[in-house]
């Protein structure tokens, strides 16, 4: 099919089946599920995986075309469904998963169906993640795991979560790691929501006291899940950096919707001309946004010189970095330009956008640790990507 063929079929279908009530129906709606199941009837749940996984079966331009069309629209992109299952342990089980684990888990993800989470870190285990001690033992068909996992993000909503776990403690500490799936709804896990400085609770402590993992639903060889775990970092800091398969930039929500250069204005004024009154921040605000807008034309450059929609390797630890520094330095400037009513808690002396933008600022501070510091990604980069030597 043609460029010009699929696109007007993707305009047509969202014409026929997205609605204002879907759009702006709240999460966990009626309208929301019902647009969900026109995406996961359509394939478009997961558009660009197999047919008979769930997916489309798109290619990466037919993909890129779908997603520009749903931000044109203002469609919830299928990426923001599925968050860990779509851009993370799903394309790790296409990778390394067995046609068994592909047919039971990636349908259920395409569809938005299960929600998962990752079990990585631990409380002695973060930036040396290979030293985890969370075990698990083979009995049977089974394997009985016990530990603790920390910063489970969404394992208070989560129906499964893909854990490493050691299950060799004699070899090796990178040896030893195995990557198994674990349904969430079993009396032997318990989750503790983490109330974080911005005051959300998205990551979690899990612990496991005896849970069980299915013997099949090990992920690739015993004692190698330390190359999977790896590799599905990689598909994470795709995602996060906003490399992924998607040629649309994310939609801006809340305060974000609000730009620079239009706070500015709003709270320190403009010139007769229409410009920025001060001078500084006017300089600080143009260095941001060619900053940002430079990163986006690299981005969509390596996607189009990428034609095969894979992910790549440890060049993703580069925009990953990049992309957490230009989140934290646009929400530090948000908050500056509206002075102090930019670091608001509570009260009727602030809007909606200035207690959000507090609270989107701190949590913001999270983007340059979640999903590997950049202080691990300048390892990565200056070892894996430049070859300089330890």
């Amino acid at each position: 099919m043609t460029g010009k063929k699929f696109r007007k079929e993707v305009k047509d279908w969202l014409r026929e089946n997205f609605t204002d009530e879907m759009r702006d129906g709240a999460e966990g709606s009626d309208e929301r599920k019902e647009w969900f199941r026109r995406l996961s009837t359509k394939g478009w749940g997961a558009p660009h995986w197999p047919k008979e996984y769930g997916g489309g079966g798109l290619d990466f331009q037919e993909h890129t075309t779908l997603l520009q069309e749903f931000q044109a629209v203002g469609a919830t992109t299928p990426n923001d469904n599925s968050g860990q299952g779509m851009n993370m342990i799903g394309p790790t089980l296409l990778e390394f998963g067995t046609e068994d684990q592909k047919k039971r888990h990636l349908p259920k993800i395409a569809s938005g169906e299960v929600v998962w989470c990752q079990g990585y870190s631990e409380p002695g285990s973060g930036s040396d993640l290979a030293s985890l001690s969370t075990k698990a033992v083979l009995e049977g068909d089974n394997y009985v795991i016990n530990g603790q996992k920390i910063w489970t993000s969404g394992a208070n909503i989560a129906d499964w979560i893909y854990l490493l776990v050691r299950t060799d403690p004699d070899v090796p500490k990178h040896d030893g790691i195995s990557m198994i799936l674990v349904d969430m709804h079993q009396p032997g896990i318990t989750v503790k929501p983490i109330q974080l400085i911005s005051g959300t609770s998205p990551f979690c402590e899990t612990f496991f006291d005896d849970a069980i993992g299915a013997r099949e639903d090990l992920v690739g060889e015993l004692n190698h899940g330390w190359t999977i775990g790896k590799r599905l970092l990689q598909y994470e800091r795709s995602g996060i950096s906003g490399l992924g398969a998607s040629g649309a930039p994310r939609r801006p929500s809340g305060p974000q919707k609000y730009y620079l250069a239009e706070l500015a204005k709003n709270y320190i004024g403009e010139t007769d001309n229409g410009r920025i009154a001060d001078p500084v921040f006017r300089d600080e605000i143009i260095q941001h946004r060619q900053n940002q807008h430079s990163f986006q034309l690299t981005l969509a450059r390596i996607r189009e010189e990428n034609a095969s929609g894979k992910t790549l390797g440890d060049a993703t630890s580069i925009f990953k970095a990049v992309g957490a520094d230009q989140d934290k330095t646009g929400t530090t400037l948000q908050v500056r330009l509206m002075g102090s009513q930019g670091t608001g808690w509570e009260g009727d002396g602030f809007t909606e956008v200035e207690l959000a933008t507090t609270r989107m600022w701190l949590g913001s501070r999270a983007s340059s640790i979640a999903g590997g510091t950049n202080e691990v990604q300048l390892n990565i980069i200056a070892k894996r990507v430049l070859g300089l030597p330890d």
